[in-house]
């Protein structure tokens, strides 16, 4: 089963698609940066999948067929941390209609059979649920039935992460429903990042760190731990904060962040740790961190999605269209 990408920042939804046994058979992509780790990260073959770098500027006649087209669409005129909340009428929440023009577009008989998008929870209630009305409208006049779910990352990765997701069905067909998703083991383990001994994070309800991990690195005494810094009442917690595209801002005892606890002093978040969080390996953060720097890679994890999320939801997908 094949999949068009877009807005794919360095590919969350490529890579858990991926996982799920599909292809990837085109993207979209307009950050330098996110394309810089995207390439680096996936090696898309441009003379075999189809690439855009501007959708306003996408051509649906030139796109190809794919069975589902995935848009994880930019939340900034969306989202809570918005002091000014355009919602779709914003220039880059608004380019949400920039898929439905694209799909519009294609003949019937062309249309992917499934469409899935993301984004800040907050889509169901701004403005007064109108926006996510919209959108919904928007999808069944294309002839997709919808169907969708707010799912917190915390069920597969230790970060409080609660995103909208939602599927269209097209209606020339019958499938199963994807959701509401099974959640995962919510039962925190006792590693929750893992690493070379002594950069571990650990849970603060699980055993004390071994002997070996004790003995260098980072946390050289005490090991690693999750401090919840929000309202000046720093707290040990099982789960990171939601990881923020700014979160190299830094870190205070005001902010609504997260930082790891090292030998007794408050530090921010690596950049790889903030891959991590989002479910992505070390090699892949690796090929991403030789291209970028630690900022770009700081507000590419936070614009990203959860990659063990699109996995499951894709193997739900899987199964429903097999």
């Amino acid at each position: 089963m094949t999949f068009i990408d877009f807005f794919a920042g360095v590919g969350g939804f490529t890579k858990g698609l991926e996982q799920a046994g599909m292809k990837c058979a085109g993207f979209c992509e307009n950050d330098k940066f996110a394309l810089k780790s995207y390439t680096a990260i996936h090696s898309p073959d441009l003379n075999k999948e189809w690439f855009c770098y501007d959708i306003t500027k996408a051509n649906s006649k030139k796109i190809p067929y794919a069975d589902g087209w995935c848009a994880g669409f930019p939340c900034q005129d969306i989202s809570i941390a918005n002091s000014r909340q355009a919602g779709l009428d914003g220039a880059r929440s608004g380019l949400f209609y920039e898929v439905i023009r694209l799909i519009k577009g294609k003949n019937p008989e062309t249309r992917p059979r499934w469409l899935f998008f993301e984004n800040v929870k907050n889509l169901v209630q701004i403005n007064g649920g109108r926006d996510f009305t919209e959108i919904l409208s928007q999808i069944s006049d294309l002839g997709y039935d919808c169907e969708w779910q707010i799912i917190n990352s915390k069920s597969y990765v230790p970060q409080n992460r609660e995103r909208i997701f939602i599927i269209g069905h097209l209606r020339t067909g019958s499938t199963r429903k994807i959701f509401p998703l099974g959640t995962a083991n919510e039962q925190t383990p006792v590693e929750l990042l893992g690493g070379r001994q002594g950069n571990r994070v650990y849970s603060p309800d699980g055993i004390s760190v071994c002997l070996t991990s004790q003995g260098g690195g980072f946390a050289g005494k005490t090991g690693l731990y999750f401090i919840d810094l929000c309202a000046a009442d720093p707290k040990i917690t099982d789960t990171a904060r939601c990881i923020k595209a700014r979160y190299n801002s830094g870190i205070s005892n005001r902010s609504e962040l997260s930082g790891v606890l090292s030998n007794g002093r408050v530090r921010k978040l690596t950049p790889r740790e903030c891959f991590r969080l989002q479910g992505w390996g070390d090699e892949d953060f690796e090929k991403a961190a030789a291209v970028n720097s630690d900022n770009q890679l700081y507000r590419q994890a936070g614009n990203g999605v959860t990659v063990p999320v699109i996995k499951e939801i894709g193997m739900k997908l899987m199964s429903a269209y097999k």
